[in-house]
């Protein structure tokens, strides 16, 4: 069996397209998404449309929760400068209902669990662990997870093979019988996040990612993959939409200096 695994989209509708066509060449028997699919200041609806007509095995995710909050009866006014306000504003009836109807967790088949951040919470990193003290002798405020920690995120879960994103750090960790891998982030190279303490994640280079997964005697080959895009055209959707600092992240996989927090 090979697997495709895409996650953290965020909107980025040419990252998709790039990642797509570079799976298609791959020849995979599946591809997968897990979640964190639309927020953000690109192309929202449609981004929806092409997974709408793809029909990937899709979990949501943490924004997708989000967004779908904004659309509720007297949910408060929608930041139009937010990643998930401005997503909602632009996602038909159909795009929405489609958002609702994506379960948060799925088993692919025995020994193969799709999840966003863990098992049993879309907010928890996985396979790294936010720290206090953010730009204290240059500290991101963020550090790969301990053994001990992978372990206990996995809680009860005994499946062969897990499939974990939103962190967009790929990563691939053997964690006793379970293999957790995140693929990346196929859309945004970096963000900043104030919980439950200030941090960045920085993948430092541009490029789509996403994870190839073979099945093989012994075990799973695992391939994190980057693909170019047009990045720089992106970039300058975001400056439009009044978000300069995802036009800095999506150029250089960075974060600016002057952190805002507006993820």
């Amino acid at each position: 069996m090979k697997l495709a695994v895409i996650s953290d989209i965020h909107g980025n509708l040419l990252a998709l397209e790039a990642v797509l066509a570079d799976i298609k060449r791959q020849g995979v028997d599946q591809t997968v998404n897990l979640g964190d699919i639309l927020s953000g200041p690109l192309q929202p609806a449609e981004t929806a449309d092409l997974l709408m007509a793809q029909d990937f095995p899709t979990i949501r995710g943490n924004h997708e929760r989000q967004l779908l909050a904004l659309l509720e009866p007297g949910a408060p006014a929608m930041d139009p400068l937010s990643s998930d306000g401005f997503a909602a504003a632009q996602v038909s009836p159909a795009q929405a209902a489609w958002l609702r109807a994506l379960p948060a967790r799925q088993v692919l088949e025995p020994g193969i669990r799709l999840c966003h951040g863990t098992p049993d919470n879309d907010l928890q990193y996985w396979l790294e662990t936010v720290v206090a003290g953010f730009g204290d002798t240059g500290s991101t405020g963020t550090r790969p997870a301990t053994p001990e920690e992978v372990r206990e995120r996995l809680g009860d879960e005994r499946h062969g093979l897990v499939l974990c994103g939103h962190t967009h750090v790929p990563r691939v960790v053997q964690c006793g019988g379970s293999l957790v891998v995140n693929p990346g982030s196929v859309g945004l190279q970096a963000y900043d996040d104030a919980h439950p303490h200030p941090h960045v994640v920085e993948t430092g280079a541009p490029h789509a990612r996403y994870a190839l997964l073979e099945q093989a005697r012994g075990g799973w080959r695992v391939e994190l993959r980057a693909v170019p895009y047009a990045h720089e055209a992106q970039a300058e959707i975001a400056r439009r939409n009044g978000r300069p600092d995802w036009a800095h992240t999506l150029l250089t996989g960075r974060m600016p200096q002057a952190d805002v927090l507006l993820n």
